[in-house]
């Protein structure tokens, strides 16, 4: 097993590596320059290259990539061009509530498409299954954006149940019911196209799963239904399920940049967003850095599950 997770880890170095190099070359490429936010009428070319010069934007963007990884590697992101505070300090009022919006979407997912992918797969064209399949369809057909608009436009703007957007009401208003209840929009819109794939993925494994000679043989030995289904069959059925887990992740994330800016959540990808409108370069990276790094060790994890799933795999 240790000669599994080295393995994993060297393979993750590069993967890094090219991760950010890429974004950092493609930002820099865009249109545009964090100087242009900072031009006053009364400065004149010469002001303009000095600041330029200051900020190091004056050098090839190889030498740029490379002044901030070896910055990346004593541990010192920078300072953002938006709002001269230290990088790390503006990414860390960020990540809790990411973290927080992400994992509960992920969490959620998990239990509604498992959950359902089970009961349809053991009750097939029963009225579990077809709610099981209308959700699934429903789920992968529809952007999360689309259902964010309609979520907002029944609960909100009809209903009046829950609120727009935001995390909290007010800044004097930091209960954990009111924090739940500016939740559940976000967290619905995101999860339902996830637990649509988890649905799918679910019912066709265990029906592949429930088909074979051992689960048959574990009935015909007189086992509850219970332990054939979840000792025998959930456990085998789970390989696929949790690549498809792993797979929506990065999905996850670059769908949580969108669902941000749509209910106002002050998580890193409304900070994102804003940084790019900035040309913000610093914090572009720092939290291309800290997604990337989310994202390998989730698929880490999901690898670790996969042999701990089956032996063969550490072999």
């Amino acid at each position: 097993m240790r000669k599994y997770i080295i393995k994993r880890l060297l393979i993750m170095i590069p993967v890094f590596f090219g991760m950010t190099a890429l974004v950092f070359f493609l930002s820099n490429m865009t249109p545009g320059s964090p100087v242009d936010a900072m031009i006053t009428p009364e400065m004149n070319a010469e002001d303009i290259a000095a600041l330029e010069h200051n900020m190091g934007l004056d050098q090839p963007i190889y030498v740029q990539y490379f002044k901030w990884l070896g910055r990346l590697f004593q541990g010192n992101l920078g300072n953002s061009y938006r709002t001269s505070q230290p990088v790390i300090r503006d990414i860390g009022e960020r990540v809790g509530p990411t973290l927080m919006l992400t994992l509960t979407v992920l969490v959620l997912a998990i239990l509604i498409g498992v959950t359902l992918g089970v009961l349809a797969a053991c009750k097939p064209y029963s009225l579990w299954d077809t709610l099981a399949s209308g959700l699934s369809f429903l789920g992968s057909s529809m952007p999360g954006f689309f259902v964010a608009l309609i979520l907002i436009y029944l609960f909100s703007v009809k209903l009046g149940w829950l609120p727009t957007g935001g995390m909290y009401t007010n800044a004097n208003t930091h209960s954990f019911g009111d924090l739940l209840t500016h939740l559940i929009l976000p967290t619905v819109s995101m999860a339902l196209a996830s637990a649509g794939n988890y649905i799918r993925q679910t019912r066709s494994a265990m029906l592949e799963v429930m088909g074979e000679e051992y689960v048959k043989m574990a009935r015909a030995k007189g086992m509850r239904e219970r332990v054939v289904l979840y000792v025998h069959a959930l456990r085998n059925a789970m390989l696929p399920i949790v690549t498809c887990i792993g797979m929506s992740v990065p999905g996850l994330v670059g769908g949580a940049v969108i669902i941000e800016q749509i209910f106002g959540w002050p998580g890193m990808g409304s900070l994102m967003v804003l940084s790019v409108n900035y040309r913000d370069y610093p914090v572009i990276m720092g939290i291309t850095m800290y997604i990337t790094v989310a994202v390998l060790l989730t698929n880490l994890i999901m690898d670790l599950v996969y042999a701990i799933l089956d032996p063969r795999i550490r072999a």
